[in-house]
């Protein structure tokens, strides 16, 4: 049986493939994919305006090519861990 942060990593990439394969390119998410990323996923994601929802892509794909990859993802994945260490923290 895997240990519980294996487990955790694991539906991170699973997660990620399960919404880049929409569009076509199952290596990139995008801004679509990304939006119904966040709001199925994460519990903050219906919570987002959109404004916010493409602020947020804009800081992502700071190359400008409109798509999110695994690498961007998993960035976003570590700045959003650090926001919920500092709220459990409090």
């Amino acid at each position: 049986m895997a240990a519980p942060l294996d487990q955790a990593i694991g539906v991170l990439v699973v997660t990620f493939h399960k919404y880049a394969s929409k569009d076509g390119d199952k290596n990139t998410l995008s801004k679509k994919e990304l939006k119904e990323l966040i709001q199925k996923e994460l519990t903050i994601g219906l919570k987002l305006q959109e404004a916010e929802i493409q602020a947020l892509m804009k800081d992502l794909d700071r190359s400008g090519n409109q798509v999110v990859n695994f690498h961007k993802y998993v960035t976003f994945l570590g700045a959003l861990a650090m926001i919920y260490n500092r709220a459990l923290s409090s």
